[in-house]
C-alpha cells in the first residue's frame, strides 16, 4: 500500500518508498497500470516515476479525500506487462559525445573505458520524462557516476545519450539540458504520430553498443526505430 500526499488542491502522490529498484518501480507499474483501467470521475492523468505516481483529479468533480479513499481501494493485479529490451545504437565522442573526455577526466578512466563500462550494462527504464519519449534509465555503475553539468546547455541535439549521478537517458528531442553527452544514437526514439509518442515503456530495459562514424551516417535519418525483443534473464 502506497503512502498518499496531498500535491496542492488538484493532485495527490503516492509513494511506494524512496529506494530506486526494479521491485519498486514494479510496483508502480502495476499500480499506475490498475488505475488507468480503473479511473474515478473527475480523473485527468497520472504521472509515474521511480517510485511514484502524481494523480491528477478536478476539483470541481471530485475532492482529494474521496480520491484518496478511491486509491487505497484501487483493485491491483500482481501480473505486469512482459518487458522488452531496446538495442540502441551509439557513436560515442567527439562532436556526438562532447563530454566523454571530461566524464573520463573526472572519473579517472579512459574513453574507451567509459564507453565499454556504459554499453556492458543493461538498463531498466524507470520513468519516461523530463521531456517527451525522454527515457529516464538506471542504474549507472559506480565507475561512471558524474553529476550535471555547472551549466546546462541551450540545445542538446535530438539523439544524445547523456549521463548525470545513477542515470542514463536519451533525449528523442533537441531541448535544453544539463546531463553529460557521451554519445549520440542516430535510432528514431519519438513520433508525433505514434499513439503513445514513443515505443518504450517504464519496465522495459535499454541496451546501448557502440557503432564507427560510417554505420552511424548509414543509419541518421532513416527514420528506423531500435531494435527490440522479449527480456530474457
Amino acid at each position: 500500500m502506497p503512502t498518499f500526499l496531498t500535491a496542492g488542491d488538484s493532485a495527490i502522490l503516492a509513494e511506494f518508498g524512496h529506494e530506486i529498484s526494479p521491485e519498486v518501480n514494479d510496483l508502480v507499474i502495476a499500480w499506475s497500470t490498475a488505475l488507468a483501467r480503473h479511473p474515478f470521475p473527475g480523473f485527468l492523468g497520472f504521472v509515474p516515476a521511480y517510485a511514484s505516481v502524481l494523480v491528477e483529479f478536478d476539483p470541481g468533480v471530485v475532492d482529494a479525500d474521496s480520491v484518496r479513499h478511491y486509491l487505497e481501494d484501487l483493485p491491483v493485479s500482481a501480473v505486469r506487462p512482459r518487458s522488452r529490451l531496446w538495442r540502441i545504437p551509439v557513436l560515442y565522442g567527439g562532436v556526438w559525445g562532447p563530454d566523454l573526455i571530461s566524464v573520463a577526466e573526472t572519473t579517472g578512466l579512459t574513453p574507451e573505458d567509459v564507453t565499454a563500462i556504459h554499453t556492458g550494462t543493461r538498463y531498466r527504464i524507470y520513468a519516461i520524462g523530463f521531456s517527451p519519449g525522454f527515457p529516464l534509465c538506471g542504474v549507472v555503475p559506480a565507475p561512471i557516476r558524474v553529476p550535471r553539468r555547472d551549466s546546462p546547455r541551450v540545445r542538446v541535439p535530438a539523439g544524445s545519450v547523456a549521463l548525470a549521478g545513477q542515470q542514463t537517458g536519451i533525449y528523442p528531442l533537441a531541448s535544453p539540458g544539463g546531463w553529460n553527452l557521451i554519445g549520440r544514437t542516430p535510432a528514431k526514439l519519438f513520433d508525433w504520430q505514434e499513439s503513445g509518442l514513443t515505443r518504450y515503456q517504464p519496465g522495459d530495459y535499454l541496451e546501448f553498443y557502440a557503432i564507427d562514424l560510417e554505420t552511424y551516417e548509414r543509419l541518421n535519418g532513416t527514420g528506423q526505430w531500435p531494435e527490440a525483443g522479449d527480456l530474457h534473464g
